[in-house]
């Protein structure tokens, strides 16, 4: 499992709204305390909404999950191009983040009607109109 793996795996786990211990979290990640409390720094630093401290425990108070949105073509299209930028950048972890994002909004998106479908399909946000 790779670092961002791990950093994403404990968020979800802290989704739950509970307590948790470090102990108990390396222990689940099979990663020592201390890379838990190394990686609780990281995901506060991304600025996720973590509460806690070692010792004691860490919890998310707030739902990290973002409320429906209703995008046109056009705001498709420019949310494509800043993604296709931001991966394209020299840091590995924004790269890594920006296609993560990207494909979450793929997952997320319906798949054209046939009759509208682009000729490559698996590319771009907006279909059609997410030419880059």
């Amino acid at each position: 499992m790779t670092r961002d793996e791990r950093l994403q795996q404990i968020i979800a786990i802290l989704r739950d709204g509970k307590m948790h211990r470090a102990r108990d979290l390396a222990a689940r990640l099979d990663v020592s305390e201390r890379t838990i409390w190394r990686d609780m720094a990281e995901i506060s630093a991304y600025g996720v909404p973590v509460e806690g401290e070692r010792g004691v425990g860490y919890i998310l108070r707030r739902a990290m999950g973002l409320p429906p949105l209703v995008l046109t073509k056009e705001e498709l299209s420019a949310l494509e191009h800043l993604l296709t930028l931001a991966e394209a950048v020299e840091d590995p972890r924004l790269a890594a983040g920006a296609a993560s994002l990207a494909a979450k909004i793929r997952a997320a998106l319906p798949s054209p009607p046939a009759e509208d479908a682009p000729k490559d399909a698996g590319e771009g946000l907006a279909g059609a109109e997410g030419s880059r």
